[in-house]
């Protein structure tokens, strides 16, 4: 499988750890220059960069804040003077905030969320990837190929009591992914969203108890968990040139649930 990476400029928000991390070091892997975004953990985004160089690849790391569209659009156009452009769009950045129940953690009844809360979850979720989406398409459509892959969650499939700002939210990215699709598609960009069940990544292992996760495992038809490196993979196959005809799509990563 030809994936045709070798020195394209990819961009991966979200990249100091977890899938975004993950999705990084596979696209360095395949011979990419890796922009890092981060927010508040730069020593984690530094690490990501480091794990990037000790492979022989290249990495630039750039602030990036979801809730603030001056610093998205800033990160891209960084990134872009640096390369010369950007092939590769792919949005894992995400804050949870307030918006998952976790153990805990009293969740107020639907009726009493404060609209403040909606719309921080909104703002970071969905509107800062609808600013990134718009900053680096002024930069991708001059290029041979261009690929966007977004980050969507399995919660907006299944629900959960608590979340209902935080699914409407990755929800509204698909349709998001649809309507670009009518609208990228001629230019020669291929727009997808990958849907992950619950990842085994380092804020799932610190928040969630071995007997949670074991029964997790249980009840999904594959018996396990993803891992951060299972969705990377797809993210890069569906952000490549081995993706020829992929457009518009919600792909489901969730061990069959």
């Amino acid at each position: 499988m030809k994936t045709d990476l070798t020195d394209k400029a990819v961009l991966v928000t979200g990249a100091s750890r977890g899938i975004g991390r993950a999705t990084a070091l596979a696209y360095a892997a395949e011979g990419a220059r890796v922009a890092i975004t981060y927010h508040s953990d730069e020593a984690g985004a530094k690490e990501t960069a480091e794990q990037v160089a000790a492979t022989g690849g290249t990495a630039l790391v750039v602030r990036y804040d979801l809730a603030d569209p001056d610093s998205i659009h800033a990160a891209v156009t960084t990134v872009a003077e640096h390369w010369g452009g950007i092939d590769v769009l792919v949005a894992c950045a995400m804050e949870w905030g307030d918006a998952i129940p976790r153990p805990g953690r009293e969740m107020p009844a639907f009726e009493d969320v404060p609209p403040a809360q909606w719309r921080r979850v909104l703002t970071t979720s969905l509107d800062a990837v609808i600013h990134t989406v718009q900053a680096a398409l002024s930069r991708m459509r001059d290029r041979d190929w261009s690929r966007i892959v977004l980050l969507g969650a399995g919660l907006a499939d299944t629900g959960m009591v608590g979340a209902g700002a935080y699914g409407a939210a990755k929800s509204g990215l698909y349709g998001l992914v649809r309507s670009l699709a009518w609208e990228l598609g001629p230019a020669g960009i291929l727009v997808n969203l990958v849907v992950p069940g619950q990842t085994l990544t380092e804020n799932v292992l610190a928040h969630a108890s071995p007997r949670f996760l074991e029964n997790k495992a249980k009840s999904l038809p594959s018996g396990r968990m993803n891992t951060p490196e299972d969705v990377a993979r797809v993210i890069v196959f569906l952000g490549s040139a081995a993706n020829g005809n992929v457009h518009g799509e919600a792909l489901r990563i969730t061990g069959g649930l």
